[in-house]
């Protein structure tokens, strides 16, 4: 009885440790389980996005701080026209030059969970924290000549802003003979601005003989300022040869100053400017109009690379912290005579000006082509 008792217990431990090998043996496996791996990668962003109409139906919105004028006008349309080809929904928030209001727009963006958030000339200061926000609470981020390049995580559209400046001052500075007096229209607290007024510190090193006498610009109301400041410096110098050109830092400051030199008849003063769009073309090529030259990156392509990046974002690919669109130069000699052109038509005359690719992936062409069914 006792042996049978004992074999029967021997029997019973050898059972018990079996099974238990065979549960281990099980719960290791579990990690590598195919269904565990699966649950992994539909966490990623990249499995979420794994087929392009996974980004159909996205919430987007573009905080500006300001909404003013016929460049920002092309450039909202370069934006809204790619969201759409995306197959997703813009919202736009202006926040009328007032970084406080973008900053609570911002904010607000983020409250209603938008997918994705598109800034454009916001600024570290104000913005930095409700990027983080936004980022923390797993909302894309591409900015606009905002300067957020420390902000972990933004991918920051740029023109070449010195360059930008660099190919204006120096057609005036060889249209002026290497002297003469100028006047500036330039504004502080924009990114922009900042880094075209570095061209413009080496431009004044360069040429000695080529003096600044005045200097203003207010982006509240920047044309009708412009040309008011403008009509009270003509009579400060109301002989010609007093003042020899104008360069102006954004498009809205040379069409306030060529309309103010254009009404007073000064047809000796020439206004060089940066930034171009359709309307800003069309005074360029009036024989009449003092605006002889700019230097731009096409409005529309900017928003449209923006919004590449961005969707880049949410189907989870890896960005640069920094995108660079280089300028071109235009010039009044270098446009036709006898018709006036769009920016559509103006790659026909400019090198380098119009549709850019970048940014396009063969990912972001699928989406579009399944959209467009």
């Amino acid at each position: 009885m006792k042996k049978s008792l004992g074999l029967g217990l021997s029997l019973i431990l050898v059972l018990v440790l079996v099974l238990t090998g065979c549960g281990d043996k099980k719960t290791n496996n579990s990690s590598q389980s195919p269904s565990a791996s699966n649950s992994s990668e539909a966490s990623s962003p990249e499995a979420n996005a794994s087929e392009p109409n996974a980004l159909i139906g996205k919430r987007i919105a573009l905080v500006m701080r300001f909404n003013t004028g016929t460049f920002s006008a092309q450039y909202v349309d370069g934006v809204k026209k790619q969201v759409e080809k995306f197959g997703g929904e813009l919202t736009v928030l202006s926040s009328d030059n007032d970084l406080s209001k973008m900053a609570a727009n911002l904010d607000s963006a983020v409250t209603q969970k938008f997918d994705g958030i598109l800034l454009d000339h916001g600024d570290p200061n104000a913005l930095a924290s409700g990027v983080s926000n936004a980022l923390a609470a797993g909302i894309a981020v591409v900015a606009f000549d905002s300067s957020l390049n420390d902000v972990e995580g933004v991918t920051n559209i740029a023109q070449n802003d010195q360059l930008l400046a660099q190919f204006t001052l120096d057609k005036l500075a060889e249209e002026a003979g290497g002297k003469g007096n100028i006047v500036k229209v330039w504004v502080a607290g924009f990114a922009p601005m900042e880094s075209r007024q570095i061209s413009y510190d080496a431009f004044l090193k360069k040429y000695t003989d080529i003096k600044q006498i005045a200097a203003f610009g207010d982006a509240s109301n920047p044309q009708l300022d412009t040309q008011a400041k403008m009509e009270a410096v003509l009579k400060q110098y109301p002989n010609k040869g007093d003042i020899t050109a104008v360069w102006a830092a954004w498009d809205e400051f040379a069409k306030g100053a060529a309309n103010a030199i254009q009404q007073a008849g000064r047809d000796e003063i020439k206004v060089y400017g940066i930034d171009l769009s359709d309307e800003d073309l069309k005074l360029i090529q009036d024989p009449a109009n003092p605006w002889v030259a700019s230097a731009a990156v096409d409005p529309t392509s900017i928003g449209t690379v923006q919004v590449r990046y961005l969707y880049q974002k949410l189907s989870g690919a890896k960005t640069e912290t920094v995108v660079q669109l280089e300028p071109v130069f235009v010039h009044r000699d270098m446009l036709p005579t006898d018709k006036v052109i769009t920016t559509d038509e103006l790659s026909q005359y400019v090198e380098g000006w119009g549709k850019s690719e970048l940014g396009n992936t063969d990912y972001l062409q699928a989406l579009e082509a399944e959209v467009a069914k």
